[in-house]
């Protein structure tokens, strides 16, 4: 019977160990798939939450906004657009050549003799022409001036709440979106200071431009109304929405059984939903360019235009896709992928073989380098922190702050490197899993 029973019991652990290993591999499977749903909802997240910030960065920050948007004043292109449309207004409301009639008429009725009313009848043309030539050189000479410049970014910092009352459809609002989902800007403010600049000159028939509530029509889509309502509700969002993607990126990763591996596709994903956004932002720029008449507003103003709106949130997604680039490098340099260890174990031994030339030549780090190889870990958690401190809270975050920024790290790490002073008699002084040591580490 112990025979028996022993018998049975060496028949029954194989079992037990093979569901043990089936519910532990269904566990990690478990774990595999949280973290792949995790890490997915963050990519997907990514692209709104660009968005919603630069958005909320936009309406809320008045000097970025004034930075953003000033230069449109001294662009050329848009000079000539509002010249001739402030030109088109003014035809509307005032009929030059029908003044110069009533004047040079005024004058023949005071008695002039038949060889001088034809020859004021001769002169009527060409001094409408010349009071044309006038008003179209005081309009593009007022529009091309300084004052001009300095009276679009006065009214760019003291109507900055404007951006929103567009879209929430206040009339007010330097940009209009009618209810079939028209989209125009406004003429009346700069018809007004051209009015008053044709009055100083002693034009007085500019007293006849009443005031004009006259929008450049730009596009129609039906569906503004609805964007209207998806925008606001990303502005809402621009605050926490960021850290919500974050913080399901950073969840995926911890969650994951192998996090290097789930660090490296956390940056890909990221990485992948930026070139997303910068392909939509080129997809939009298309679409709104085609939809553009060029009767209404020329293609080159148009392509401006978008640009300008949309140059902070392409800016952004440039810098995130190289910020995700860089974070996808360093998890797979610092992972457990056997090139990795390779080129870790490489540059280990290189900056072993730096320290001991170094020292035999007697320089020395002494208690210094000591210190930096007992607590090097402690150390390069430190570097680590620091630069995702700086990526996380400097704003505004460029390309150049996020590439500065890693190669500081970068270089910080190889300092501490070359100038740990690991025990004599070690070699790279690492314990498996870092540097050189690592290669020979299972995995």
């Amino acid at each position: 019977m112990t025979g028996a029973l022993g018998g049975q019991g060496a028949r029954q652990a194989p079992g037990g160990t093979e569901g043990h290993t089936r519910g532990r591999r269904a566990r990690t499977r478990g774990w595999t798939l949280l973290a792949a749903v995790l890490l997915t909802f963050g990519s997907l997240l990514a692209p709104m939450a660009v968005a919603a910030s630069w958005a909320k960065v936009q309406l809320s920050d008045t000097q970025r906004f004034v930075v953003s948007y000033s230069p449109l004043a001294r662009d050329g292109r848009i000079q000539t657009f509002i010249t001739a449309e402030t030109l088109a207004v003014i035809e509307e409301h005032v009929d030059i050549a029908e003044l110069t009639d009533q004047v040079f008429d005024g004058i023949t009725e005071l008695g002039t003799g038949p060889a001088a009313t034809k020859a004021l009848e001769a002169l009527k043309g060409p001094a409408a022409q010349g009071v044309t030539s006038l008003v179209e050189s005081t309009v593009a000479s007022f529009v091309a001036s300084d004052a001009f410049a300095q009276t679009w970014e006065d009214a760019l910092r003291l109507t900055h709440a404007q951006l929103t009352a567009t879209l929430q459809n206040d009339p007010r609002a330097a940009v209009a979106i009618g209810q079939d989902g028209s989209v125009g800007v406004q003429l009346g403010p700069i018809v007004e200071r051209v009015k008053s600049e044709l009055l100083q000159r002693g034009m007085t028939f500019a007293e006849q431009i009443p005031a004009v509530n006259r929008t450049i029509t730009v596009t129609h889509a039906e569906q503004l109304p609805s964007l209207q309502l998806v925008y606001n509700l990303a502005l809402a969002a621009g605050a926490w929405l960021p850290w919500t993607a974050l913080l399901f990126l950073a969840a995926g990763v911890l969650v994951a059984r192998r996090r290097h591996a789930a660090l490296v596709w956390a940056g890909l994903g990221l990485a992948l939903a930026m070139v997303m956004l910068l392909g939509g932002l080129a997809v939009g720029r298309t679409f709104f360019v085609g939809s553009v008449s060029p009767a209404l507003i020329p293609v080159d103003v148009a392509r401006l235009l978008f640009g300008t709106v949309t140059s902070g949130m392409a800016a952004t997604g440039v810098s995130a896709l190289v910020l995700a680039v860089c974070v996808a490098v360093a998890a797979w340099f610092s992972g457990p992928f056997p090139p990795a260890r390779g080129l870790r174990s490489l540059f280990v031994s290189g900056a072993a073989w730096v320290r001991s030339s170094a020292e035999g030549h007697g320089v020395s780090t002494g208690r210094t380098g000591t210190w930096l190889h007992s607590h090097r870990t402690l150390v390069r958690a430190a570097i680590a922190t620091g630069a995702a401190a700086i990526i996380l809270f400097v704003r505004p975050l460029g390309v150049g702050v996020i590439l500065w920024t890693v190669a500081g790290a970068v270089a910080a790490v190889a300092a501490v490197e070359l100038m740990r002073r690991p025990p004599a008699g070690t070699v790279g002084g690492d314990q498996p899993g870092d540097g050189a040591a690592a290669v020979s580490a299972p995995g």
